[in-house]
């Protein structure tokens, strides 16, 4: 059963986060107006989140709801209460009553607690994320993210105390170490990055390897309190924390979108004074196709939320991020892999038209050769 719900799990976040970067793109290009101005993009990277996160949290709501068992709360069922105590027979006993508010209390604030810290490290890793790339180049912070198993790993360490079996370790360092030999001969390692203004000063390298680290860290530690979270909190399950962590993640997005913060690239790229939300619901006006793109980004994102949860409730931080690198490394080869099919296809291609051209030729001469001989 366990080897069967890991392979829906990798076959889930596999397809899922195949097709959601597929509608990432199409935001990024530009978008026709209805009222004459030029096409735009849409630069706001914080809308985005905020509609992923409202949309996995909507999801997991909806999965929650479907899934509830008779007799079970809704309070238990979103995982404010303690699960109830199984009785001799082995089974829960679930009678549609709320627990004592001292034991509610003692289970609800810390747990909400740990829900909003995590969602605070997921909001602020991805801005240093974002910056990392105006300093160092894309397959170089993909070379980077292909060892987040080690800070996944040491943030364990460091934050909580956790100790893994021997062989855990081995594979950590043996997955780190392939993919990164994978990333680098392909091609990925790339130690330069070049702008409008030519070769970038080396410590351009250094801030973007600084901000790529924290970018690392601050993952290790969301991964880590994931963990942290499952094994303090017996009974939850993967929708429980998706579904609070989202609507958390929203409401933190949210705050920041409305507030009228300085101008900030990547992160708040709307003019200062100016809120975000007011700047995006602007562009929709004018470019009112950016909500189809918009809407199935989040919709992918959310469904691929549900089975990375269902992943790290049953078995753990490091079990899914290895699959997430596996998946970018096989994004890579299937890339690779078409690009080169391509390739061929487009020889035989122009070899197949050559020889038509050349065959024609022939033809035409023979008959003018044939036409040549009857006039004689």
């Amino acid at each position: 059963m366990s080897i069967l719900r890991l392979g829906l799990c990798v076959g889930g976040v596999y397809s899922m986060f195949l097709v959601c970067p597929i509608q990432a793109q199409r935001i990024s290009v530009p978008f026709e107006s209805v009222d004459g101005t030029p096409p735009a993009k849409f630069k706001s990277a914080l809308i985005m989140s905020t509609c992923q996160s409202a949309f996995s949290a909507l999801a997991a709501l909806l999965y929650i709801v479907l899934r509830r068992k008779s007799g079970v709360s809704m309070s238990q069922a979103l995982g404010l209460e303690p699960p109830a105590p199984p009785t001799a027979n082995g089974h829960a006993k679930t009678n549609g009553h709320a627990a004592s508010p001292s034991i509610t209390s003692i289970w609800t604030r810390p747990l909400l607690m740990r829900y909003l810290q995590t969602s605070i490290f997921i909001v602020a890793a991805a801005p240093f994320g974002f910056a990392s790339l105006q300093y160092i180049s894309y397959p170089a912070m993909v070379l980077g993210k292909s060892c987040k198993l080690v800070p996944v790993m040491l943030m364990n360490v460091l934050l909580y105390r956790r100790r893994f079996a021997p062989h855990k370790y081995l594979v950590v360092a043996m997955v780190t170490a392939g993919i990164s030999l994978f990333m680098h001969f392909g091609g990925g390692g790339g130690k330069k990055h070049a702008g409008a203004g030519g070769e970038r000063p080396t410590n351009a390298n250094l801030i973007g390897l600084s901000y790529l680290l924290i970018n690392l860290a601050l993952d290790g530690a969301v991964n880590a309190s994931q963990d942290e979270i499952f094994s303090r909190f017996r009974g939850l399950n993967g929708q429980q924390m998706m579904l609070w962590m989202n609507a958390f993640g929203a409401a933190v997005n949210v705050a920041l979108a409305v507030l009228p913060l300085p101008y900030i690239p990547v992160i708040h790229p709307s003019d200062g004074g100016q809120s975000e939300l007011a700047s995006v619901l602007e562009f929709v006006r004018a470019h009112p196709a950016v909500v189809k793109p918009l809407a199935q980004y989040a919709l992918t994102g959310a469904l691929g939320q549900l089975f990375i949860f269902e992943t790290l409730q049953h078995f753990g931080s490091l079990t899914l991020v290895t699959i997430t690198l596996t998946r970018k490394m096989f994004t890579m080869l299937l890339s690779v892999f078409w690009a080169g099919a391509g390739v061929v296809f487009a020889g035989i291609s122009v070899e197949a038209f050559v020889k038509r051209k050349e065959v024609h030729a022939k033809r035409v001469v023979q008959e003018k050769e044939k036409a040549s001989i009857k006039q004689l």
